[in-house]
C-alpha cells in the first residue's frame, strides 16, 4: 500500500498521478501530489517503479503500516529500492535481456552462479521497515 510521497525528493512531475491504475493520487499545482485515496491502492508498485526521483514508498503489505516516519524511510535507503531490484534506474528500465525485470516478466531464472542477479531475482528479499526499531528488516 502506498505510504509516502517524500516531498523533499519529489520533482512534482505527476507521473505517479498519471500511472496509478486506481487513481490514488491527486495532483497539486506547484506541489507534490497527495495520497487522496489510500484505501484504493492495490500495491501494484507502478508509481514507485516509474518515479524518476525515487520519492515514493509503497509498502509490500496490503494494509497500512503503522506510524510510517518519512525520515526513517529516507535514511534507510529504501526509497527507490523496488525499482533498483528490478534493474530500473530513476523511472527507466534497464532494458537488457539479463535485466532482472525482464527475467521476472518471462519467469526466467538468471544463471545460478550469478549471486547478485539471483538475489535480485528472489523478490522475497524485499525489505520491510521495522518502524518500532527504525531498522530495515529482511522478511
Amino acid at each position: 500500500m502506498i505510504e509516502l510521497v517524500a516531498e523533499s525528493a519529489c520533482i512534482k512531475c505527476d507521473i505517479c498521478v498519471r500511472i496509478c491504475p486506481t487513481d490514488v493520487f491527486d495532483a497539486v499545482p506547484g506541489a507534490a501530489p497527495i495520497i487522496a485515496r489510500k484505501d484504493d491502492c492495490h500495491t501494484c508498485m507502478a508509481c514507485e517503479l516509474h518515479c524518476p526521483a525515487d520519492a515514493l514508498y509503497v509498502s509490500p503489505r496490503s494494509d497500512p503500516d503503522p506510524a510510517v516516519d518519512p525520515e526513517t524511510i529516507a535514511a534507510s535507503g529504501i526509497l527507490g529500492s523496488y525499482a533498483r531490484a528490478l534493474g530500473w534506474h530513476r523511472g527507466a528500465p534497464g532494458g537488457t535481456d539479463d535485466d532482472p525485470g525482464v527475467l521476472l516478466a518471462f519467469n526466467r531464472a538468471p544463471n545460478p552462479n550469478d549471486k547478485v542477479r539471483m538475489q535480485l531475482y528472489n523478490i522475497s528479499q524485499r525489505n520491510y521497515i521495522d518502524v518500532e526499531s527504525s531498522q530495515v528488516a529482511d522478511v
